[in-house]
């Protein structure tokens, strides 16, 4: 199957490889809702996929990961706590934290209130995990934004604003 080129799909315009798309001005029409929100979409997916593939030794999944970064925000907590984070059923949840706990990233200990609950916690091993992964993805990110112009800068500092503000439940 052949992609149509860029200029022949409507309101799409041919890219042009040799201008920064920070160097030219957003149109009015770009900056209506329907059209922001599909260019903002791919935009975003695409940055958090591309950090995302910025791993610590251990090589977890996107899954594993978030479990070990709500542990380090957190504390420990009970799985269903973390299933309720995450968004996931409780079974799914037990199979994460059970593959955290062969790779010695989380331990399981008794829960204080309900000795028929485990509560898990980070090893030294799962909190070293999480900063070599955070400063690897910092480090990536960091030398990307090096090579933009400080209004560049400005500019994605206040999208991270207004980024914010816009999941803020």
């Amino acid at each position: 199957m052949t992609c149509a080129p860029a200029a022949d799909i409507p309101g799409r315009a041919a890219p042009n490889p040799s201008a920064s798309p920070a160097a030219s001005p957003v149109t009015a029409k770009q900056a209506r809702p329907n059209e922001l929100a599909g260019e903002m979409r791919v935009a975003v997916f695409r940055t958090a996929r591309r950090v995302k593939s910025e791993r610590g030794a251990a090589d977890l999944s996107d899954s594993q990961f978030s479990v070990l970064a709500w542990l380090h925000q957190d504390g420990p907590m009970a799985p269903g706590a973390l299933a309720d984070r995450q968004h996931v059923q409780p079974p799914s949840m037990t199979r994460t934290v059970n593959s955290l706990v062969e790779l010695g990233l989380v331990e399981k200990g008794e829960h204080p209130t309900d000795r028929r609950q485990v509560v898990v916690s980070l090893t030294d091993a799962g909190t070293a995990e999480v900063r070599e992964t955070r400063r690897r993805r910092d480090e990536w990110l960091t030398k990307r934004l090096a090579s933009f112009t400080p209004a560049e800068r400005a500019t994605l500092a206040e999208a991270t604003v207004l980024l914010r503000r816009l999941v803020a439940e």
